[in-house]
């Protein structure tokens, strides 16, 4: 495991952010890491964004907090291995594994929106010793339906064939709630500039989608503190379904965004950040 770029750099407000590479398990890993104090937040991003989907997140919590996003292979300035068998939830829980080791970074508070939840729900299973507390955005810990299963394969092979042009549009559609896409435009337009992602991006994530197994039975043996979020408009995962995991948390806490759709970071900015401030202060 090398570092490319180690030194870190003075950034305005006083607090210290770089986004360099590392090659863990042969795979070249981009991260962001900003900000300062323990322990350090670790958010892993939605499909088909990258880690700069974070970047109202890294302005507003890193003032108190390390913050730190990497992008998952395939993402963002990660590399995308050729082997389809390297696209799993448990494959992707092991590189962050080896991010945290690299960083020298004891227990982490791990945060994951939508495919970022899939891979913390596998962080939980491969290295819970790591975790000292949870953050679940716009997620589900189910596995997909034979009917999902198969839209995803048939979304591989259009990406496969076509590219990911076409395919983008139709996921904006359920990313945003329907106010956001009607009203928001420039927001509809900066979600779209972050799913622009190499094509084996989305068949890999897609593959590691397809197969990740149900994380349903492993919530109630969730023992650090969780906090889960929705948007009121997630079409995705509803609020019914983070109500679900909720109840299942013993502890938990639920909040739901009013006005937001699956992508709520994004759209809920101002609401997300306050409640995972919060919740980091108890920490």
């Amino acid at each position: 495991m090398t570092s490319t770029l180690s030194d870190r750099k003075a950034a305005p407000g006083g607090y210290r952010e770089f986004v360099p590479n590392v090659e863990v398990d042969g795979v070249r890993l981009h991260y962001a890491d900003v900000g300062t104090g323990e322990p350090a937040l670790v958010l892993l991003h939605a499909f088909p964004l990258h880690s700069g989907m974070w970047a109202t997140q890294f302005e507003h919590l890193a003032a108190h907090r390390r913050v730190i996003a990497p992008d998952l292979p395939g993402f963002g300035g990660s590399g995308a291995p050729d082997s389809m068998y390297r696209y799993t939830m448990i494959g992707f829980a092991d590189l962050v594994a080896g991010l945290l080791t690299h960083l020298g970074l004891g227990p982490v508070v791990l945060g994951g929106l939508s495919m970022g939840g899939y891979v913390a729900f596998a962080f939980l299973r491969e290295h819970a010793e790591r975790v000292s507390a949870l953050v679940l955005a716009d997620t589900k810990a189910g596995a997909d339906t034979t009917m999902v299963f198969e839209r995803r394969t048939d979304q591989q092979d259009q990406v496969a064939s076509i590219g990911t042009t076409s395919l983008i549009e139709v996921l904006l559609g359920g990313l945003l709630s329907d106010d956001t896409r009607a009203t928001r435009l420039d927001l509809v337009e900066q979600v779209r500039r972050l799913m622009a992602n190499p094509a084996a991006g989305y068949i890999g994530a897609l593959e590691a989608m397809k197969y990740r197994p149900d994380a349903t039975a492993e919530l109630a043996g969730i023992s650090v503190p969780t906090l889960v979020i929705v948007g009121e408009h997630d079409s995705l995962t509803p609020p019914d379904v983070a109500r679900d995991m909720h109840q299942r948390i013993r502890g938990s806490k639920l909040v739901v965004l009013p006005r937001a759709g699956h992508l709520s970071n994004l759209e809920a900015a101002d609401g997300f950040n306050a409640a995972v401030a919060a919740f980091l202060a108890r920490q």
